[in-house]
């Protein structure tokens, strides 16, 4: 996966930068927002790993930013950060928009662990996205086309997507305009026959 790391500790930026190598990612580097910002006009991530602190742009300002992008992919945002992870630190980061939280100095199976519900966040968010766009789907019984060409039912395509299940119901519209023309039917056609009388 290509992650941008941005730190302005050089240090900081090195020891960021090989634990994401070591655990098989690209790394793209930014030593502050700014630079950060303008890299991701040029180079889409799905990832950003940012410090807090930082000259002309800071971590949160960078998160506000990608944030208020319209019509972009969306982008996981890890904040790296030496301040304690106060209640109010942690409602600062939240009300900018980041995902996750590390704390200095970095520790190895706590950012891994970040990464792998990066990845499966990002992978929900494209599905979602792929919901969200135009479905192929038959104008008479309402079947989806999937990627492979095969129809199937709205709530098949959606559970086996999402995991989400479905519970069924009849809505005011179709229940005028179906269910009760259907129980008026089977009502005539259960009632007994009226014998014409004879004097």
């Amino acid at each position: 996966m290509k992650i941008l790391a941005v730190e302005d500790d050089p240090v900081a930026l090195a020891v960021l930068r090989q634990a994401l190598r070591r655990l098989g990612h690209e790394c793209i580097e930014a030593v502050d927002g700014e630079a950060a910002w303008e890299k991701l006009q040029k180079e889409p991530v799905r990832v950003v790993v940012s410090d807090w602190l930082m000259p002309r742009v800071d971590g949160l300002e960078l998160c506000r930013r990608i944030r208020g992008r319209a019509g972009a992919e969306y982008t996981y945002f890890i904040l790296l950060t030496g301040n304690d992870a106060t209640a109010d630190n942690q409602r600062s980061a939240a009300d900018a928009g980041v995902d996750d939280f590390l704390t200095k100095p970095l520790n190895f199976e706590e950012l891994w662990m970040r990464l792998r519900v990066a990845e499966r966040i990002l992978r929900f968010a494209t599905q979602v996205q792929q919901l969200e766009e135009m479905l192929p789907i038959c104008s008479y019984c309402k079947k989806i086309r999937d990627d492979k060409n095969y129809w199937q039912q709205i709530e098949g395509y959606i559970n086996q997507r999402t995991g989400s299940e479905f519970s069924h119901s009849v809505c005011p519209d179709c229940y005028n305009r179906v269910v009760l023309p259907e129980l008026e039917k089977l009502k005539a056609a259960a009632a007994p026959p009226t014998v014409a009388r004879t004097n």
